[in-house]
């Protein structure tokens, strides 16, 4: 098929996967309201459009946390992604480093911190859940700074697994999930080969590196569900932020006084963010939540945004609004699963043409110059 857009990006990846992946990446918390609102009130703000203001060659570039982008992009930690192309964490890190934009690595990723970290030509991100086990923190953390990895996300929003109804009807859990995922597989045969058969080992190889066992699909909900800790404060992050030597990013973050408490803990930086409408359903959507948390913290410290964004487009409005940078999750995986390493770079490749037509449609030259006077003023915070 013809892919122009994101969306194309994500029909091919439907067609390529089997189902239970395809609703894994796609589904999100109890009846969805929450991940619909994402890219619905997204799409309602509206730019401002201005003509004759020379703009011959946008400038993307930017600088993060003392990382130099050149985008205001960072791939998004996605879980499982290795299980939507073959070796697919390494896929979308050398294609993360080819674009010149960060690629934060998942907890729960299929291939280690060090397989990917040494098949990229960049430091990459990493991106840790709060977890009951003290010493799988401290051991990964230690792997992640012998590894090189420069920045480190804290994901806390979730302290306890939701309610995902479509992975139950899907196969990703629920009664007889292994049999029917097999039965989905053999309907997807260019996926059964690239990733079921040449894609093994199959295990999260963060955890099974520690426990020196192997963890695979099958022990992958029970093993989240054992592990996160829902007693978790502040206070408990302390000796983290203490050990690691860069950047702290706080993930999760969608109410002023939590994003306060950051400040006050010492965070570089926070991510606004409702882990993509796959937690606690019916709560702000992400570009409603922005604007009001950057009123109170954007000058003390980094914010980044993620959840609903699918264009370059989404990349402008959330950048007048608040941000600094965004966290493209979805789409990265629709076009991995596509095509691989190239369909992910030809992903940044369409947001940059889009921000670059936006940029030129709106007078700007920069987008650092990016703010909510590019809006139409119903917009503005």
């Amino acid at each position: 098929m013809i892919i122009s857009s994101i969306a194309d990006y994500r029909e091919a990846a439907r067609r390529k996967l089997p189902r239970f992946l395809f609703d894994y990446i796609e589904g999100g918390a109890f009846t969805e309201q929450t991940l619909k609102a994402n890219i619905e009130d997204l799409a309602k703000v509206t730019l401002r459009q201005r003509v004759l203001r020379n703009v011959r060659h946008p400038n993307f570039e930017t600088v993060l946390l003392g990382q130099k982008l050149a985008m205001p992009i960072i791939l998004s930690p996605v879980g499982l992604t290795g299980m939507y192309a073959r070796r697919g964490e390494v896929q979308v890190a050398k294609a993360a480093a080819q674009k010149g934009i960060p690629y934060a690595l998942s907890t729960v990723s299929l291939c280690s911190l060090e397989e990917v970290s040494s098949q990229s030509t960049q430091p990459i991100w990493f991106q840790l859940y709060i977890l009951k086990d003290r010493g799988f923190m401290q051991n990964v953390l230690e792997r992640a700074q012998a590894c090189g990895v420069t920045h480190l996300i804290f994901t806390v929003d979730m302290s306890t697994p939701s309610a995902r109804y479509r992975d139950l009807h899907s196969g990703m859990s629920g009664p007889f999930a292994h049999e029917r995922r097999f039965l989905q597989a053999m309907l997807k045969p260019s996926w059964a080969y690239d990733v079921g058969i040449m894609g093994r080992p199959h295990d999260l190889g963060n955890i099974s590196a520690y426990l020196h066992k192997r963890i695979g699909l099958e022990n992958y909900i029970g093993w989240l569900n054992n592990n996160f800790d829902p007693s978790l404060s502040w206070s408990d992050l302390e000796w983290i932020r203490n050990f690691w030597q860069g950047p702290v990013l706080i993930k999760g973050i969608l109410d002023p006084e939590d994003a306060k408490d950051a400040v006050t803990f010492g965070a570089n930086g926070i991510i606004v963010s409702n882990h993509g409408g796959r937690q606690l359903d019916g709560v702000l959507s992400t570009v409603k939540a922005l604007p009001m948390i950057a009123d109170k913290v954007s000058s003390d410290l980094t914010i980044l945004v993620d959840s609903g964004i699918r264009s370059g487009l989404d990349v402008i409005r959330m950048l007048a609004l608040g941000a600094q940078a965004v966290l493209i999750g979805r789409p990265t995986v629709y076009a991995l699963a596509a095509r691989g390493q190239a369909g992910v770079e030809h992903m940044i490749e369409l947001i940059r043409n889009e921000m670059s037509i936006a940029m030129t449609l709106m007078g700007i030259s920069s987008s650092t110059d990016i703010n909510q006077s590019h809006l139409c003023a119903s917009y503005e915070r």
